[in-house]
């Protein structure tokens, strides 16, 4: 009888602490490091660098060290809170540099990719982050959008100086223009 209960409970142990084991896996998972933990305040203890505000006033893009992370945040001024970007910010990347459109739908940045700086573009509404340089031969940095999201100006070293660099995105590019504004 001893044994039986004994096995009983050793058991029941071992099915709990597997149930706390999986759980745990799922919540560190599933949790989302785009959006800082704890307090929803603009201002921390931690180093928060290179500011940029969209267009009309609203947005704000800054560089963060918040939750043991260099990450790009957004922070929308009216409602005072941080506003999330599923796949923008990823664990073993630099982020640098943010520049917002006008309604703050597009966000780019420089990060890395392989090793070498490259000018990225988030794009808010679809919540998917691309490349805009995967060819550039040489160095760039300092990024900045149009108001309307098609072009992107920013410093490039191709040439083994720095020059200014102009890309345009397309005329197929959905534009971020306030609503209402008639677009040509």
């Amino acid at each position: 009888m001893k044994i039986s209960n004994y096995i009983f409970k050793l058991h029941r142990s071992i099915t709990w602490s597997l149930i706390f084991a999986l759980i745990s896996l799922l919540v560190a998972c599933t949790s989302n490091n785009d959006v800082p933990l704890g307090t929803a305040s603009l201002n921390s203890r931690y180093t928060e660098e290179q500011p940029a505000l969209s267009g009309n006033g609203r947005f704000l893009a800054f560089i963060s060290s918040r939750n043991r992370n260099h990450q790009l945040l957004v922070y929308d001024l009216e409602s005072q809170s941080f506003i999330a970007t599923p796949g923008l910010n990823r664990q073993v990347t630099i982020t640098e540099s943010p520049s917002l459109s006008f309604n703050g739908r597009y966000i780019c940045y420089v990060t890395n990719d392989r090793g070498r700086p490259v000018i990225a573009l988030y794009d808010r509404a679809n919540q998917q982050s691309q490349v805009l340089t995967p060819n550039y031969n040489g160095l760039v940095k300092n990024p900045s959008i149009s108001p309307d999201g098609r072009y992107v100006v920013f410093e490039g070293a191709s040439r083994g100086q720095w020059d200014i660099e102009v890309l345009d995105r397309g005329p197929t590019v959905e534009l971020d223009v306030p609503n209402g504004t008639l677009v040509n």
